[in-house]
């Protein structure tokens, strides 16, 4: 490994906390922070000052800066292309937050230009690389439920109006359950089974607007612009036949998170939007689970493991596992959930992407 490649970070919002903390500890031999950026500039100073990061610039200054080597995207998902876009024209590798970009036009031209510039492109989320979901796709290649049917996944709760002191964004372009929640579930099931080929999907809006009843904005209402519980039938390219439901509409249930289901028995994955476990088993003749001890590391929270591991394989010149093709993938099966639905029709996906191999010894 050459020195840490040197990153510059815009958007220091809620989830950048964990990045921070991460980059700056546990992961700063491959990444070292450079630069941030956010608008607002004292948020920007405090962490500047408590990560020891040596420079404070405004997005344009820090995407035109030479020395970054690599830009982590932490801004919202309205503002995910467009910076993007604008760090691959300066020819630096990009790692950005789910989803990718909110349209496939948009995927589609970030794609391109970082094939154009000679650039790598990543994002999140990176919770497949953790202990929990890599032990899991050992497991499968192990055989130890045969030769996966089925699968499915639940990601069902009642909205973030109860707790997220600024909730409207999850009710908006971009986010609602299956674009906010979606990415872990489906990055997950591609990482265990591989790319899905064909879908059909159903959506709908239960309530057209939302009160929230969190402080500071306890009373006020939100006007609900995307569907609010989306379900997908995906047929994966080796045969196998999944289901995902996302809901902000349900109170309470008792589905698994990930089942996946074979000709030998059933694995239970863990929460996707986790890095640990457990990870169950359950084989035909057994009359009860057995939890699987983790094999792999990385059981705590470990975002920033996806851009640290990609700045590693750039340095060795090997592909990266949180990849630019993964994440388009993805965001094509969430957009084509909802044009079947508008559409009544299966809609059969043009994009694909290599399966993520095990991320081994890191």
């Amino acid at each position: 490994m050459k020195t840490p490649m040197k990153a510059g970070i815009i958007g220091i919002g809620k989830i950048s906390g964990i990045y921070l903390d991460n980059l700056t500890t546990k992961f700063k031999e491959f990444i070292t922070i450079h630069a941030i950026s956010d608008l607002i500039e004292e948020r920007a100073k405090e962490n500047a000052e408590k990560y020891q990061i040596p420079n404070i610039m405004d997005a344009d200054a820090l995407l035109a800066d030479p020395e970054i080597e690599i830009v982590l995207n932490l801004t919202t998902p309205q503002h995910h292309f467009a910076i993007c876009e604008q760090a691959l024209l300066a020819g630096k590798h990009v790692y950005v937050e789910k989803p990718l970009s909110l349209n496939m036009e948009q995927a589609n031209r970030l794609h391109a230009l970082a094939k154009e510039k000679g650039v790598r492109i990543g994002g999140a989320p990176d919770t497949f690389l953790g202990a929990g979901l890599q032990t899991s796709r050992k497991l499968l290649e192990e055989g130890w439920i045969g030769k996966p049917v089925a699968a499915c996944a639940y990601m069902m709760n009642h909205g973030h109006e109860h707790w997220h002191p600024n909730p409207e964004f999850y009710y908006k372009e971009g986010a609602g359950p299956m674009f906010d929640m979606g990415p872990y579930y489906l990055t997950a099931l591609v990482h265990l089974l591989g790319p899905v080929k064909r879908l059909s999907g159903l959506t709908k809006t239960t309530f057209a607007e939302r009160t929230i009843l969190s402080e500071p904005l306890k009373g006020s209402t939100i006007t609900v612009d995307v569907p609010t519980h989306v379900t997908g039938l995906l047929e994966f390219a080796n045969g196998v036949a999944g289901t995902i439901v996302t809901s902000f509409d349900v109170w309470n249930h008792s589905m698994p998170f990930i089942e996946i289901y074979g000709t030998e028995g059933t694995l239970q994955v863990p929460d996707p939007n986790t890095f640990g476990g457990p990870v169950r088993l359950r084989r035909f003749r057994e009359e009860g689970w057995s939890e699987i001890p983790l094999r792999y590391s990385y059981k705590e929270n470990s975002r920033g493991l996806g851009i640290s591991e990609m700045a590693r394989s750039i340095s060795l010149g090997e592909g990266h596992r949180a990849h630019g093709d993964l994440t388009r993938h993805v965001l094509e099966i969430m957009h084509a959930i909802h044009v079947s639905n508008a559409t009544s029709s299966h809609v059969q996906l043009k994009t694909t992407c290599e399966q993520p191999s095990l991320l081994g010894d890191f």
